[in-house]
């Protein structure tokens, strides 16, 4: 049971990391607002890991050439990942894009069977055909939104694959580093990611971008809270992911997306229709259905 309180606790705190990532998105840009996340969360996670670290002191890494391309390959996938749902955000609505970057569990059941073999029942088959219909659904603009919407929703998309890249990456890395002690090796690899996210993304944005650097560390506050919100988030996601398979963890995870439905309409005053509404039950329906197959 702790899992689902792990999990039923990582939910909202996502929902309000990535609604302050948003609002910093018009300054410091999608690629600054990434690097918030990673950056001012770093000092939280190595908290976090210290704190577990004390707690399992029979626990030793193994770093090795599986657990170095791994962890690389989910740090750069959550990195895209993070900036197309904050572009997407912008484009599609909050809601709409948290409701799209669902898509990362039937997108990692389908990345699993092709790339890793992962066998997959008929349940799971009919509801990541559920969800694709409730994406289609959702994320269909109106006349006037063409452009912006259909840009917004594919970013989504996009992100959801890319999530559900970085998914499979940290649970590999984890494995490889201290199979052992679970929750050890997955705090220890969030922090081994973001110390490889911010790098990245600091030495990028100062050759090509040092504008949002500048919009970064003007913004000192709220990306303060938006990487403490980020790390304790990713604590217990990865917390829950290391006690219970990803299936049913990612289908207790559907509740943020109601709780992003709240949060955009009161924070940015954003309304979503019957269709969205429709669209957004159907996706939800085919996440908790693949989850559960």
């Amino acid at each position: 049971m702790l899992w689902i309180l792990m999990t039923a606790a990582a939910a909202p705190l996502q929902v309000a990391r990535n609604a302050l990532q948003r609002g910093l998105v018009g300054d410091a840009g999608p690629w600054g607002a990434t690097l918030v996340r990673f950056l001012f969360g770093l000092p939280f996670s190595l908290g976090i890991f210290a704190a577990v670290a004390l707690a399992t002191p029979g626990a030793a890494p193994h770093p090795s050439a599986r657990f170095a391309v791994a962890v690389v390959l989910g740090a750069l996938s959550q990195v895209a990942a993070t900036a197309a749902l904050l572009v997407a955000m912008r484009r599609a609505g909050f809601a709409v894009a948290t409701v799209m970057q669902q898509s990362s569990l039937p997108l990692a059941a389908i990345f699993g069977w092709l790339v890793l073999g992962d066998a997959i029942g008929a349940q799971a088959w009919v509801g990541i055909a559920t969800t694709t219909a409730g994406l289609a659904v959702l994320s269909w603009p109106r006349r006037d939104q063409m452009a912006g919407a259909g840009l917004g929703s594919m970013l989504g998309v996009a992100s959801g694959l890319a999530f559900a890249v970085a998914l499979n990456a940290y649970r590999q890395a984890g494995l490889a580093l201290e199979p052992h002690h679970p929750i050890y090796s997955a705090t220890a690899s969030v922090c081994v990611a973001q110390t490889i996210q911010t790098t990245v993304l600091l030495t990028a944005l100062a050759v090509w971008r040092p504008a949002s650097l500048l919009a970064v560390a003007r913004s000192w506050r709220p990306s303060l809270g938006a990487g403490f919100f980020g790390a304790t988030a990713s604590a217990c996601w990865f917390a829950a992911l290391a006690l219970a398979p990803a299936g049913p963890v990612r289908a207790i995870g559907v509740i943020e997306a109601p709780i992003a439905a709240a949060a955009g309409r009161r924070l940015f005053k954003e309304r979503l229709s019957s269709r969205q509404l429709a669209g957004g039950v159907m996706a939800a329906l085919g996440v908790v259905a693949t989850a559960l197959g």
